[in-house]
């Protein structure tokens, strides 16, 4: 575990320890201890056998860290389904015996009060909890939320809603922040997967505590990231009041490594910026809400790398052209800049692939070829204005045959319907780019052409990178062709993005270092 001198912020991580035993339990602990969490919350709702009064004491002397007690009901998402005064006697029992913190709904927190007769402990703080699983509500009923929940006597304010979109977390940030100014402590999440920011940005808006789980996938309320994953790809003790934002914007975009590569690179030159994935719906709305400063540069995937053309003030040159963004930078007016660094990222490594280690004398290899695109979208356009630039003669592939003639006739190119490309060979030695997300996890046996077409190709590029090595990359090979992976473009293209994002020379060799394991 980092050292505490290394902390930059007070915000703790608590670990939900969910399992049928107690002894399973205080095996759970010490892997919480070891795995940097500062606290456990005790989930006795996920016991399958119950003594309270031993159970508990063993829990909590036991336990190398501090512990919060909760026994979720199935009314609030958890799974105990007995009597309610048994539930509560449990709680009042775990402050009894030292628990630090024990957390009571707001549903019951009048019932428990009534119950303690003013017997509350010093030492145990109590959490006074609301779950939305539906929806996030207003932020004027947000604040009413939270003011009932100070109102019943919480020591600390919890409530977790549900993110229908990304710009649900803004609401809730608004209340964290708010919260702060009246000194009350603040639980506040955003479950599922568009609600990943609410989570990792604790520190930076003031939150009590985050939740991280032991294991991926392993989760006590939907959206959790695991304790490493804070800890070790988000740099969770580093984030702080002034740390800016950044993040990859695509639907779906879970699969992406941009967050690895670019924390591990803010990281090794202490450059103070934190880097999620997007979820987003709808950009021009995600722009809308999220226009401070602290917002500060963005990267763009499918399917919003064309629309993000509207939402940016100034868009450089060659994007317009292309018609596609695939990186975006706030400027310190606050107004959006928008430009293109697929078509560098991928023309490249191709022309590297082409050149193998034999640099061509004058002029680039593609000049003269003849270079067929699959895929009409933002990467689409970026890989055949690129090539059509270096002087291949451009073939675009498209499911929708329209799509392919409209890019055709915007960037000087031939048009073909995917169904026509495994006989499309009018010569050899010809270069194929996939730009399309077919063959990617989980569909990894996709393959937008027949392993028969591809003997006529001399090198075949797929812009998927998860797997590294695809079904088309696979079949090329055993083909004879040079293959170049979607690895290399996407080392290629982050280079001049992580500059724009942090005005600092790119770390090329720690970039490839972090993605030889990919």
């Amino acid at each position: 575990m980092e050292g505490e001198a290394m902390r930059k912020n007070q915000t703790l991580i608590c670990a939900p320890i969910m399992a049928d035993s107690v002894d399973q339990m205080l095996i759970l602990m010490q892997k919480a201890k070891t795995s940097g969490a500062d606290l456990v919350e005790v989930r006795v709702d996920s016991l399958k056998s119950f003594n309270p009064r031993p159970d508990i004491d063993t829990l909590i002397k036991q336990c190398p860290l501090p512990t919060l007690f909760t026994y979720r009901p199935t009314w609030e998402g958890g799974q105990y389904a007995g009597d309610e005064m048994s539930r509560l006697d449990a709680l009042r029992l775990a402050m009894e015996l030292g628990a630090d913190y024990i957390d009571v709904e707001l549903k019951a927190i009048d019932e428990f009060n009534n119950a303690l007769h003013g017997n509350k402990s010093e030492k145990c703080k109590l959490i006074v909890s609301s779950h939305n699983y539906e929806s996030t509500p207003s932020a004027e009923d947000l604040g009413n939320l939270v003011a009932r929940i100070q109102a019943s006597g919480a020591d600390i304010v919890k409530f977790a809603t549900t993110a229908q979109d990304i710009t649900d977390v803004a609401r809730v940030f608004q209340i964290t922040v708010h919260s702060q100014v009246s000194g009350v402590p603040i639980i506040a999440m955003v479950m599922g997967e568009k609600g990943l920011m609410s989570r990792i940005l604790c520190p930076k808006f003031g939150g009590y505590l985050t939740f991280g789980t032991l294991e991926m996938g392993k989760v006590s309320a939907p959206g959790q990231p695991t304790v490493e994953d804070l800890l070790n790809l988000y740099n969770f003790r580093q984030l702080g009041p002034d740390t800016k934002i950044f993040g990859i914007i695509g639907k779906p975009v879970s699969h992406s490594k941009s967050p690895l590569l670019y924390n591990e690179s803010f990281r090794s030159v202490g450059f103070n910026g934190v880097f999620m994935h997007l979820l987003v719906d709808d950009i021009a709305n995600f722009f809308r809400t999220y226009s401070s400063l602290d917002f500060a540069g963005f990267s763009c995937t499918i399917p919003h790398k064309e629309a993000a053309l509207d939402c940016c003030a100034e868009i450089d040159p060659t994007a317009k052209a292309i018609g596609a963004v695939n990186c975006i930078i706030r400027r310190p007016d606050g107004k959006l800049f928008g430009c293109n660094t697929d078509y560098i990222g991928a023309i490249s490594a191709i022309e590297e692939g082409l050149q193998g280690s034999q640099p061509s004398i004058s002029g680039s290899p593609l000049a003269g070829k003849l270079f067929v695109v699959i895929g009409a979208g933002g990467a689409g356009k970026a890989i055949a204005y690129g090539a059509k630039e270096k002087g291949a003669r451009v073939v675009i592939a498209n499911r929708t045959y329209e799509r392919a003639r409209e890019l055709a006739i915007v960037v000087g190119a031939e048009a073909l319907s995917l169904d026509e490309l495994s006989n499309f060979h009018p010569e050899n030695d010809m270069i194929l780019a996939n730009t399309t997300s077919i063959g990617m996890q989980p569909k990894v046996d996709d393959t937008p052409i027949s392993k028969e077409a591809l003997k006529h190709y001399s090198l075949v590029f797929d812009a998927v990178y998860t797997p590294k090595i695809t079904r088309l990359l696979r079949e090329a090979q055993e083909s004879g062709a040079k293959i170049v992976t979607g690895v290399e473009m996407f080392i290629g293209q982050a280079y001049e993005q992580y500059e724009r994002f942090t005005g600092l020379p790119a770390p090329k060799e720690l970039f490839k270092n972090i993605m030889s394991t990919y």
